[in-house]
């Protein structure tokens, strides 16, 4: 019930402009296309196609899939608005049996922080399935203030079990202002 309740949440916020929704590529995946050849990526939480533009625009072939149908059919519109290609897919990301790989790049701003704790290993297993060996997973997650506390965002025992399956390349600490919380920015490796 608490899914289905988020998942309401989730379309709602978008006949608005939902705060995350900035329409602007962040410098960190910026970063990540400047110095990688295009190849195949996956935006998981895409919303309404802000990165999914902006990497096929630079050469990958790319799918986006958001649990949100709106977010999906806006991402659809915005496609269509810039005369780009990409794959567009309702669906969710602890379940991605619909998704083949293999892609060499996983973007994730935002989703696996929200997943709640007992998705988070279904989410794990699914990224593995799709990521071709060698593949990057660029993910932004913030944290719990209290990981006692029920609620979204990123605990150690996300980092331990994350380490378990994949290497970590890099990771920036910040700070989420939207949210008043510690966040980072990491980058993984299926080796």
């Amino acid at each position: 019930m608490q899914n289905l309740l988020r998942r309401l949440l989730f379309q709602y916020w978008y006949f608005g402009q939902p705060k995350w929704d900035t329409g602007i590529s962040p410098p960190e995946l910026l970063d990540f296309i400047e110095k990688h050849t295009p190849a195949r990526a996956i935006d998981i939480g895409c919303g309404t196609g802000t990165n999914v533009i902006t990497l096929a625009r630079a050469g990958w072939q790319v799918t986006g899939v958001d649990f949100a149908p709106r977010a999906i059919r806006l991402a659809k519109q915005k496609l269509e608005s810039n005369r780009t290609q990409a794959d567009l897919r309702v669906g969710d990301a602890t379940n991605l049996k619909s998704v083949n790989g293999p892609y060499e790049l996983a973007l994730d701003i935002g989703c696996f922080h929200s997943v709640q704790k007992h998705g988070k290993a279904k989410y794990l297993k699914q990224l593995i399935r799709i990521l071709a060996p060698n593949g990057f997973w660029l993910m932004y997650g913030f944290f719990k203030p209290d990981p006692n506390h029920a609620g979204t965002g990123l605990v150690q025992a996300d980092l331990d079990m994350i380490s378990s399956q994949l290497t970590l390349i890099s990771r920036r600490d910040g700070f989420d202002d939207k949210r008043n919380r510690s966040s980072a920015w990491f980058l993984y490796q299926k080796c």
